[in-house]
């Protein structure tokens, strides 16, 4: 579907390590700041064991997994939204992304430098909130007066409720605070989508951390949980020192072995994918046949019509019904036919939100 996820920080807080763990579109990872310049772009699958059990059942020629794009944006400095280092450059590709991955660093390490000389992980996300808070008041500033005036002059409601929306979101920005913290309504939402801000992104805070506190988290980690629990955000402990290591063993066993050494059940890169596709607030249908299983990534409260177009937009125009087979029904019964046999496939129209999982056939005509 074309939507993104940038990866955000200051600089040597771990973001590229944890990008090169994520895919293979390698980013240079070094010990200065702004080695990466130009963002790097990685499509990253999406882990889903739903797909492995499919896989199982039907044995298919052909596998595709749903895919996830994850953005390096270069690291960011104090002054950014002035144009201080590459501030320009990180913050219009970060206005390109739909959502935000901001990278933390919260562990001690001599050998890696700080960029202002010690750990403090939430002083470092107040860095780069308050450039983005900047440059996005400096959106309202900029765009307030010509809206107000429409409103006033021409009654333009949808103006009015635009101003409705700024002048809220300035209260907040005004006070150190991000546009995603303002409670909105349903049209305030929908006129909030004109201004594009930087701070009403959807985000993920990733604690980067070394291995004797990514189980449990340290002190940081702490720090950082208090200091977003009024923001609507997410947050993921991660070792990328430990997922770099991860990466280089060979086999699945052998990853294994590692995770539960370090007594986890699954590695931060899967943990942090999945996280990222429900950040970007996606979901999953799924195709099974003995040509291909396939993973479909769709919005969520999607109709059936709209993810009959995410195949192919003739799916959508001539669309006519959804054959759908819940995924925890095709396992137990193993097959298509038994499901229908079993009057486990229902047959849905235009009005039917498809869920995270659904197997679905459609039926179109053009």
């Amino acid at each position: 579907m074309g939507l993104q996820c940038g990866i955000v920080g200051l600089p040597n807080v771990g973001k590229s390590t944890l990008f090169n763990c994520l895919s293979n579109a390698k980013a240079q990872a070094a010990n200065f700041p702004f080695c990466t310049i130009e963002p790097n772009v990685g499509v990253i699958t999406v882990p889903d064991e739903r797909l492995n059990k499919l896989v199982e059942i039907e044995q298919p020629q052909s596998v595709v997994p749903a895919t996830v794009e994850i953005v390096d944006i270069a690291g960011l400095v104090r002054g950014a939204s002035k144009g201080e280092g590459l501030g320009n450059k990180f913050l219009s590709n970060i206005r390109e992304t739909d959502a935000i991955i901001h990278v933390l660093r919260c562990f001690e390490d001599d050998n890696i430098t700080h960029v202002d000389g010690e750990v403090n992980p939430v002083r470092d996300k107040e860095t780069i909130d308050t450039e983005l808070q900047l440059k996005d008041l400096e959106t309202i500033e900029n765009r307030f007066a010509k809206e107000e005036k429409k409103a006033k002059t021409g009654g333009d409601q949808k103006s009015k409720k635009l101003v409705e929306v700024m002048t809220l979101y300035r209260e907040a920005l005004l006070q150190g605070k991000s546009a995603r913290t303002v409670q909105l309504d349903e049209s305030q939402q929908e006129a909030a989508k004109d201004l594009l801000l930087l701070t009403a992104k959807p985000i993920l805070y990733v604690c980067n951390v070394d291995e004797s506190a990514v189980v449990n988290g340290n002190k940081y980690v702490d720090a950082v949980r208090e200091a977003i629990k009024d923001e609507n955000a997410e947050m993921l402990i991660i070792g990328a020192g430990i997922e770099a290591d991860i990466a280089e063993l060979e086999s699945f066993e052998e990853k294994q072995m590692f995770l539960e050494d370090l007594g986890l059940k699954e590695s931060g890169v899967n943990r942090l994918i999945k996280a990222a596709y429900k950040l970007l607030d996606l979901q999953t249908f799924l195709t099974a046949g003995p040509k291909e299983v396939r993973a479909w990534t769709f919005r969520k409260g999607m109709k059936a019509p709209q993810t009959a177009g995410v195949i192919h937009s003739d799916f959508e125009k001539g669309f006519i019904r959804a054959e759908v087979i819940k995924y925890e029904d095709y396992v137990t019964l193993g097959s298509e036919a038994k499901c229908k046999e079993m009057g486990k496939m229902s047959v849905e129209g235009k009005e039917y939100v498809v869920q995270d999982g659904d197997i679905m056939h459609f039926r179109f005509n053009v």
